[in-house]
């Protein structure tokens, strides 16, 4: 705001400064235009009754012409000594003026100049603005106006206030002065108002993103209107909700990481103290117990697993190792896999391949994709139920489909199901091992390979997950 007052300012004074700059040199050259034709004209006249007529008659008609000419007139002679003066007060004198001896050296007919003299009679009491310009209001300007004599060895010179214009140019000044100051303080109004209008939504978003380095993302800024400050608001808050949302999830992302990996190893522990202060422990029960360790290290090592893919993923360190590959044949080694898993269960699996799909893509990835949603399929389809899994191309894309009449997804949970740690049925996938991690990896691999993963399903009738894949 100083910055933008001092522009203004010096701005006001440099309009100012030009414009009675121009309109003093206009007067001026008025002023000297008129008393330099009244000069020369009487130069002539009385240049031509100097001679002729007697002093006494002389000096009257020069009294009656300074009268005229609203001024002093004074004659000199060639050695500048002053011969006549209408005031009669500067006889046999000698003049210091420049102006009358430029004139008598003959190096100009006419010549002028400005010079102030103290006034006579009563005093001027100064104003505030001839306080702070150090005018001295005691003093008046007068010209000196010369010309030389015609006929005749000498110059006539009149002596004139000009003191009328120098106050006319005073007066400008003064209301241009007056006229600055008032814009100044409009200006310095306005600039304020100005300020606090911009300023106010940027001190508003400097708090809110000084709570939010505090750790307060709930906290939201409001700018009213559809300013670009307002548009940054919008922008600052959707942030705000991004990474409250992010932080939100990082903690659920811990607790049930955390809960993950405690739960196979209390179960350890229970099964390792039981072994430990069993001192005769039927060998069978000791074989049961150790299969049983067995199964949480293999569960505990799959979720770590699984949580070093997804940390890879986040970070962007995970790699597709992409080469040429016949997708059909990866998903025919999948569903190979799996078959002792459907056969305990007494389920039907049917395998439709209409494409061998050759694409360019990272076979561990995928084979790993195809194995979670068809081993998902296996384990939430009830025994003796069906699983169809179909490989087809459509246009330039894979599009594999696993579907099962399971017990399905209810519709308020299938927004959900790529969520890390997300399970419908917790304790069900708790009996069945699952990590609620296996569909999240899916579709982060999925997008790697620049696809896409969908799922529909309805609540007692099975569901349907859809892996669409470009080939080229």
């Amino acid at each position: 705001m100083v910055a933008f007052l001092l522009v203004i300012g010096v701005s006001f004074y440099l309009v100012a400064a030009s414009t009675i700059r121009l309109v003093g040199d206009s007067l001026f050259e008025d002023t000297v235009r008129a008393q330099m034709a009244s000069v020369t004209q009487l130069s002539v006249s009385l240049g031509e009754r100097l001679e002729s007529e007697t002093a006494d008659a002389f000096y009257t008609e020069l009294i009656q012409a300074a009268r005229l000419a609203s001024g002093r007139l004074l004659i000199v002679d060639g050695d500048g000594k002053v011969q006549f003066d209408s005031f009669d007060e500067r006889c046999g004198t000698r003049l210091a003026f420049s102006e009358v001896y430029e004139v008598l050296s003959g190096e100009r007919d006419t010549d002028y100049g400005f010079h102030w003299q103290r006034r006579e009679g009563e005093r001027q009491a100064p104003s505030i603005f001839d306080r702070l310009t150090g005018r001295d209001v005691d003093q008046v300007c007068v010209g000196c106006f010369v010309s030389a004599l015609e006929g005749g060895d000498g110059a006539l010179l009149l002596v004139a206030s000009v003191q009328e214009t120098v106050d006319s140019l005073v007066s400008i000044r003064d209301r241009m002065a007056l006229i600055c100051m008032a814009a100044l303080a409009l200006v310095l109004v306005l600039a304020g108002l100005i300020s606090r209008i911009v300023t106010r939504p940027i001190g508003e978003l400097s708090a809110g993103i000084e709570r939010m380095s505090k750790g307060d993302y709930q906290h939201r800024v409001h700018v009213p209107g559809k300013s670009e400050m307002a548009q940054l608001a919008e922008a600052f808050n959707q942030m705000s909700e991004q990474v409250h949302n992010l932080d939100e999830a990082r903690n659920q992302f811990v607790s049930n990481a955390s809960h993950e990996l405690k739960t196979p190893l209390a179960t350890i522990k229970i099964l390792v103290e039981s072994m430990m202060y069993e001192d005769e422990m039927d060998p069978q029960l000791r074989r049961e117990f150790l299969s049983d360790i067995d199964k949480e290290i293999d569960r505990l090592s799959s979720v770590v697993g699984d949580l070093l893919t997804l940390v890879h993923i986040d970070s962007h360190k995970l790699r597709l190792r992409r080469e040429m590959m016949v997708f059909a044949d990866t998903v025919r080694e999948t569903v190979s896999r799996l078959a002792p898993l459907v056969k305990k269960r007494s389920q039907t699996l049917n395998m439709r391949i209409e494409d061998e799909c050759e694409m360019f893509a990272d076979p561990g990835k995928l084979s790993q994709v195809c194995y979670n949603i068809i081993e998902n399929a296996v384990k939430y389809t009830p025994d003796g139920g069906t699983i169809g899994v179909s490989l087809r191309r459509a246009g330039r894309d894979a599009v594999l489909e696993i579907s099962d009449n399971g017990v399905g997804i209810p519709q308020e949970d299938l927004a959900h199901v790529f969520d890390r740690f997300y399970r419908v049925d917790k304790a069900r996938s708790r009996d069945t091992g699952g990590t609620g991690l296996g569909l999240s990896i899916v579709q982060q691999i999925v997008r790697l390979h620049a696809g896409s993963v969908t799922v529909h399903s309805e609540s007692g009738k099975g569901t349907t997950f859809t892996v669409q894949l470009p080939v080229k």
